[in-house]
């Protein structure tokens, strides 16, 4: 293809996409709205009063609907948030298999630290005890070993070590779980914060305890004086059914004033597990009377925790159920209303397509014309440039076979005047310098890989002994660059302005100049010769016929000439 259509194309073709584009632009996109969290923290902080008012059907409602709005806003740590604190109510119920249901749901969302940075790391902890409630030992160790690498706070991950040991108390593994207790001992994170120094303590001495070692006491009674001053009821709990444990068998006094002080605690904090510890230690050390009493009372709780806990669950499953439910029925809506929006969206693009089509009719109506319009002038060019071949051709036959004849005669012809001669001779080289001229003028002109080199050729062929050409700066253009029509119109162009100097400049020195700026060509003539006016130049040197080729590839030719100043062109035309 040459290389003019090649642009037709390529500007044509930057149209249709400019056009594609324009069309594009106007397809109604999603308005990207900012997250309104103000629902979802509403019902978060609605879910965690009624938390502390320990009204957990309800908490684990509201903590729920935040759910439900954090995923409709794609906030996952609100997500992760509330998910944890109904895992949270479940486990508080008993409902442990539940619990770790809620966690697993979380468990795709994890990563991301968002408002809550520890959301991960609390349903990690959720989890292990989870299965810590459940005995099952092993996976409680591997979800606080994950907690402990998702925490960065020395502090918490002292927590996390602690709970480590205290599955492998459960698992029997006193030794080892000594040590690891004794290592926390010796961390200003655990010895620095009375909460945590206390309940290290505590498990060193259930350690003991459990191995039958008298050193347990020490341990324990040090973690119930520093308890009793912390005034925290929830973690004397422990302690009393410690030191319950410990003098069960060494002093039942002692035992019995642990295990009322253990069940009253437990009943003020309405601790129902508590209470049932509490209660089976009573029935272990009283006479048969009261072991009775605290036997019934024993059936009569776990029955009632039971109940509780078993309506617990299935209020929580409903409350999911119905939730589910609800979402199903919006993401029901939300469909139908994208299939009506995507009926109109449908509906919309075939008008576009419409539109496109007749303006695809109108770029390439447009397209043929200007190519039409376009090949037409270049077949006029080319019938010019046949038809100089044509004339070069007839005069070189021709004028140069008659002045050859000519030149026949005069070598046969008895001349006995010398100036009659000369002059006959003058007159026959003149009209064939003229002729070869007129060949020179009107060849044939490669365009291929050797025009440079013929252009070159032509260009040093006006050098004569008192008339030197200088070219500059012509191997700095980049010729394939250039169409046929450039290169053929760049040539005659400067043919007919050397022809020119050769006639009417008289000069002694004519310099041609390229220059080249990826975008255009700049080809600049200067002689040093008679010169002219501009008017009288073009009417009897053909300037007017190189000033026409120029127009045909797009360019400006300017000429300055004065009488006895030389003469300029200044040529310059795009690539």
């Amino acid at each position: 293809m040459p290389r003019d259509q090649k642009k037709i194309l390529l500007h044509t073709l930057q149209l249709v996409i400019l056009l594609v584009i324009s069309i594009s632009c106007t397809k109604t996109k999603p308005v990207t709205k900012k997250k309104d969290l103000t629902t979802t923290n509403k019902l978060l902080a609605i879910g965690h009063e009624y938390y502390l008012k320990q009204q957990f059907d309800s908490s684990y409602y509201y903590y729920n609907k935040a759910r439900n709005e954090a995923e409709i806003a794609q906030d996952t740590s609100r997500i992760i948030h509330s998910l944890g604190w109904m895992a949270e109510i479940q486990t508080n119920q008993g409902d442990y298999t539940g619990s770790e249901s809620t966690c697993i749901e979380a468990l795709p969302y994890l990563g991301n630290k968002g408002k809550f940075p520890f959301g991960e790391t609390n349903i990690y902890v959720r989890l292990a005890n989870n299965y810590l409630n459940t005995s099952d030992y092993r996976n409680a160790i591997v979800y606080f070993n994950k907690a402990t690498n998702a925490k960065t706070d020395l502090i918490e991950k002292a927590n996390m070590e602690n709970n480590i040991a205290y599955v492998l108390t459960q698992l029997k593994k006193y030794s080892e779980a000594v040590n690891t207790f004794n290592n926390l001992l010796k961390k200003k994170e655990v010895k620095n914060i009375p909460e945590s120094y206390a309940r290290v303590l505590n498990n060193i001495g259930y350690c003991h305890l459990m191995q039958g070692r008298a050193e347990a006491l020490p341990y324990l009674q040090k973690s119930l004086k520093i308890r009793l001053q912390l005034e925290d009821k929830h973690v004397l709990l422990s302690n009393y059914y410690n030191l319950f444990e410990y003098y069960k068998d060494r002093n039942i006094k002692l035992a019995l004033q642990y295990a009322l002080a253990n069940y009253q605690i437990a009943t003020n904090l309405n601790a129902p597990d508590a209470r049932l510890e509490s209660l089976q230690q009573l029935i272990k050390i009283t006479s048969s009377a009261k072991s009775k009493k605290y036997a019934l009372l024993y059936i009569n709780i776990n029955d009632s925790i039971v109940k509780v806990r078993q309506k617990a669950k299935n209020t929580f499953a409903k409350i999911k159920y119905d939730s589910t439910k609800e979402k199903e029925e919006n993401k029901r809506l939300k469909q139908q209303k994208a299939e009506n929006l995507l009926q109109l969206e449908v509906q919309k693009y075939k008008t576009y397509g419409l539109y496109f089509a007749i303006l695809i009719i109108l770029i390439l109506t447009i397209y043929t014309y200007y190519y039409l319009k376009r090949k037409n002038r270049k077949d006029k060019i080319q019938v010019s440039y046949l038809t100089e071949l044509q004339i070069a051709k007839k005069l070189h036959d021709e004028l140069a076979n008659d002045v050859y004849q000519m030149m026949k005669f005069v070598e046969h012809e008895d001349l006995s005047s010398g100036k009659s001669k000369n002059v006959i001779l003058q007159n026959l080289d003149t009209i064939y310098n003229r002729t070869r001229n007129i060949s020179l003028e009107n060849s044939n002109i490669e365009t291929g890989i050797h025009f440079k080199q013929q252009l070159k050729e032509m260009l040093f062929g006006f050098n004569t002994n008192s008339t030197n050409v200088i070219i500059n700066n012509m191997d700095a253009i980049d010729w394939t660059l250039l169409t046929n029509e450039h290169k053929i119109t760049v040539y005659r162009v400067l043919q007919e302005l050397l022809v020119n100097m050769k006639k009417h400049s008289h000069c002694s020195l004519a310099v041609i100049s390229f220059l080249f700026d990826k975008k255009s060509i700049t080809i600049k003539y200067t002689d040093n010769g008679l010169g002219a006016k501009l008017v009288h130049t073009t009417a009897k040197n053909g300037l007017q016929n190189i000033e026409n080729r120029i127009k045909t590839i797009k360019g400006t030719i300017i000429f300055e000439t004065e009488p006895s100043k030389g003469f300029k062109a200044h040529i310059t035309f795009p690539v």
